[in-house]
């Protein structure tokens, strides 16, 4: 398991930069302790909000095989609107490592960042699970309009999001042994 840290277009985010680069290793542990399974190789990036759209877009057309202008348009937007109000956001890639894509500007302190952290890593340690980061593709691939999916396996991946959610949302106590009274922030 790597784990990278780097910054996207933040010029001036040097103490924030340092304090992830500080964070990172020990939320790993945690998250890897606490959950079935290993962590795959981690590219942590701080960025801002353009930033989050450009590298989900990108990482997503990736994964899919989006070659198609129009579809790579159609998958920016759909990424624009999403990065207006997430603080983060995890995708896995076609290697079978994940990208951690956090937005510096919905973070005040370093607790509200460990508590992105931390969710956004319980995200990565669900995607080694077997068969889910098919089912990611399988999506996109439907999302962009590659390939169909039936309104079964549609309504399955939803219900996987949920559960997925549910599950990180549960896991973001581990915050607090990052930095005490993170999960109250």
């Amino acid at each position: 398991m790597s784990l990278t840290v780097s910054t996207h277009k933040i010029p001036g985010y040097g103490p924030t930069a340092r304090t992830a680069k500080q964070l990172a290793p020990q939320a790993v542990r945690l998250v890897e302790r606490a959950l079935p399974g290993r962590m795959p190789d981690v590219e942590i990036v701080l960025t801002h909000t353009r930033g989050m759209a450009e590298l989900g877009a990108a990482a997503e057309a990736e994964l899919a095989g989006v070659l198609d202008k129009r579809s790579r348009n159609r998958a920016e937007r759909a990424a624009r609107r999403q990065a207006r109000d997430a603080s983060g956001r995890a995708l896995p890639r076609a290697a079978g490592s994940v990208l951690v894509l956090v937005n510096v500007d919905q973070h005040a302190s370093p607790a509200q960042f460990a508590v992105t952290l931390v969710h956004e890593l319980v995200h990565a340690m669900q995607f080694a699970r077997k068969d889910v980061a098919e089912q990611v593709v399988r999506d996109l691939r439907a999302h962009f309009g590659i390939e169909r999916q039936s309104r079964r396996q549609a309504r399955q991946y939803e219900r996987l999001v949920e559960q997925h959610e549910q599950e990180a949302y549960g896991h973001e106590y581990l915050a607090d042994r990052l930095v005490p009274g993170a999960s109250a922030a």
